[in-house]
């Protein structure tokens, strides 16, 4: 047994103690009205997800199979992340104004359109698909959480229990994230390359029909226009530390995220070919060095992600336990710090495979308590008006620190050092962001429950 699978089972024994124990020893939630709100919210959110998985793993592979070049397969992933960056914002700002409901039917509508290019082997048909594509990525990301934590707070329910849903919504995306790369390379062994596309898209209308029949609207401000909730948006950055703090957090780690998905395949690999420095150039060279079992560049990737989703998985269970112990702010500062020293594994331990794969695995157990906490600080210290505005906003550099990766011709290493940096940087804006918490604070009381 290799030691991907092992790994992998392994994870699965920790996460399974990890489940059990937290249900255990964590109070249960018997508010009927709360349990029937978040599965509610979750059904509807996991299948939004569902559908975003289900095309992932074979987006590449579709273009390869089209015939596409490596220039022109450069092209179409840097204008998803380009239109993430540009037109999401904007569009992801309509929430505020005219509905986060109607801003998340629209994400199943822009998402169900560009699995419908995929069909078309036509450059310009599929740059069309990943505009679309890109600007679904920032409403999935910004007014799902916004309709959230509106909802949680109108209906009186009490602030900690927010975290709570975070946490499951994590948890529940992990194992969609799983299965749906199962039913995914099922469709695509049978029908083709497409067939997990159309597949997404029939996930994606279902989600539409629940959101349409299950979830009422609310908005942010719906007297501002698109110009003054950019210059509310602003006015909040520019004035309160803690929501600058939170949008620096964000770029970073996610934009180390994003980054890390492109390299851990190359890291990861033995006797990555040296000529291709460009993360995406390496994928196309590792695609055609297979082995005879179907592994690309002699690694199981299905064990290997299923993996990492477990140890995803494992981190929100790991953020439950400490929310009972301390607060978010607290210690997601040795969270940012431990993940930017698990990044750094590929640099002084290159080639070791082992090192390496725990280090990622740490990584995204890292992942996993992030989301959760992220969500519950947005819900804390983001002004409700411009919640999804503001959450948009700092999707601008997020992508932007990926697109300028992704065009440089850097070394595996020096992308390594740079995502650890951005993880550092981030580190000192949580230690920042919980000094101005805690001792901002007028009551010394509240202050002290703060602390570790």
């Amino acid at each position: 047994m290799n030691i991907f699978l092992g790994g992998f089972w392994f994870l699965c024994i920790v996460c399974a103690f990890l489940y059990l124990y937290t249900r255990s020893t964590l109070s249960s939630v018997n508010n009927v009205n709360f349990n029937q709100f978040q599965r509610s919210y979750l059904i509807v959110y996991l299948l939004a997800m569902a559908g975003d998985w289900l095309q992932g793993p074979h987006v590449y592979a579709l273009y390869e199979n089209y015939g596409m070049s490596t220039h022109q397969i450069d092209k179409l992933f840097v204008a998803g992340f380009g239109s993430s960056m540009m037109v999401g914002t904007i569009v992801g700002s309509f929430a505020d104004r005219y509905g986060r409901k109607t801003n998340c039917i629209l994400y199943g509508v822009l998402y169900g359109l560009a699995c419908i290019t995929k069909h078309f082997n036509n450059f310009w048909i599929l740059m069309l698909g990943r505009l679309l594509g890109g600007t679904a990525t920032s409403i999935l990301y910004s007014a799902f959480e916004s309709w959230l934590i509106f909802e949680h707070n109108k209906r009186n329910f009490e602030p900690e229990l927010l975290s709570n849903i975070f946490s499951n919504a994590v948890l529940g995306n992990s194992l969609v994230a799983i299965i749906a790369g199962l039913v995914a390379q099922y469709f695509a062994d049978l029908f083709g390359f497409v067939a997990p596309f159309d597949l997404s898209m029939g996930v994606l209308i279902v989600m539409i029909v629940l959101t349409i029949f299950t979830w009422p609207e609310n908005y942010g401000n719906q007297s501002s226009d698109l110009t003054s909730s950019f210059k509310k948006a602003i006015t909040s950055i520019r004035t309160d530390p803690k929501v600058l703090c939170l949008g620096l957090i964000q770029s970073l780690f996610e934009g180390s995220m994003y980054i890390f998905v492109l390299e851990w395949t190359p890291a990861l690999t033995p006797h990555t070919p040296p000529v291709a420095k460009n993360p995406v150039v390496q994928r196309n060279l590792l695609a055609d060095k297979m082995t005879e079992d179907g592994h690309r560049g002699s690694i199981p990737h299905g064990h290997i992600f299923a993996a990492f989703m477990v140890a995803i998985m494992i981190g929100s269970s790991i953020f439950k336990l400490l929310t009972k112990f301390t607060s978010v702010e607290s210690f997601m500062r040795i969270v940012l710090l431990t993940s930017a020293l698990a990044l750094l594994t590929p640099i002084f331990f290159a080639g070791n495979q082992t090192v390496v794969f725990i280090g990622f695995l740490v990584f995204e157990a890292c992942v996993g308590i992030f989301w959760p906490s992220l969500g519950t600080m947005r819900g804390k210290y983001v002004p409700e008006e411009t919640r999804a505005t503001i959450m948009n906003f700092f999707r601008i550099p997020l992508n932007l620190i990926v697109i300028i990766i992704l065009l440089q011709d850097l070394s595996m290493s020096v992308i390594f050092r740079c995502c650890a940096v951005f993880l550092l940087i981030a580190a000192m804006c949580q230690q920042w962001l919980y000094r101005k918490v805690t001792f901002g604070l007028p009551s010394k009381k509240y202050r002290e429950t703060l602390l570790v």
